[in-house]
């Protein structure tokens, strides 16, 4: 069975968990890879793997988790005033993190902290933390974020990155977390940026990327 990549359009392939016998598509353009949507996990049994998440503040672990982050996005940013932790889960930690920068930062979740008033508002920078991996729309997601953004402005995720092989992906073990539904490789972000009029800026490699809006030629 053949279908349209969600992203670039290009044609994709099927193929099968044999362990789970989940289906899934794999775009050989853009390296996307997605379970085909009957497999995707209704709205109240995702809620019920977060609730199980126990990120709290005093958890140096977990602060140590978003610093790496912070680590590698803020030198590529230069001087940001303020910015968004778009799907920040129930913890406000990483947007206190930012603001022990200096960068005052809003957050939004359709769970935890449904304030939508982001979406009358211009950021300089916006920061997505193992969010596109649960998307039904990442292309949609990806255009409504640079909507937000400010002139210029830029957006990091994060997102474990696949190997574009279809024999390793089904020995990952990213993929077992049923409430994961899309793949990305660095690749997949290059195509956003590039349909989108983005300059890719880099990544890190395994799972970070960073992105700066309105700017079409990427490194």
């Amino acid at each position: 069975m053949q279908m349209k990549c969600p992203l670039c359009s290009e044609e994709c392939q099927s193929f099968i968990d044999p362990a789970s016998q989940i289906s899934y598509w794999h775009c050989s353009s853009c390296g996307l890879i997605g379970k085909t949507s009957g497999y995707y996990q209704e709205f109240r049994e995702q809620k019920k793997r977060y609730d199980l998440h126990q990120n709290s503040g005093e958890n140096e672990g977990y602060r140590a988790y978003f610093r790496r982050f912070i680590d590698f996005v803020l030198p590529g940013v230069g001087s940001v005033e303020c910015a968004l932790d778009f799907g920040s889960g129930a913890s406000s930690l990483l947007a206190d993190m930012l603001g022990e920068k200096g960068i005052v930062c809003d957050r939004y979740d359709p769970i935890y902290y449904p304030d939508d008033s982001y979406r009358t508002q211009n950021y300089g920078l916006i920061v997505s933390v193992e969010v596109f991996e649960h998307l039904h729309y990442p292309a949609e997601t990806f255009v409504h974020l640079l909507e937000r953004l400010e002139p210029e402005g830029f957006l990091a995720i994060q997102t474990q990155f696949h190997d574009n092989d279809v024999k390793k992906f089904l020995s990952w073990y990213y993929r077992l977390d049923p409430t994961h539904i899309v793949f990305f490789t660095p690749e997949t972000f290059r195509k956003l940026c590039d349909l989108n009029g983005c300059r890719y800026l880099g990544d890190n490699g395994k799972n970070i990327v960073l992105i700066q809006k309105g700017a079409s030629t990427y490194l």
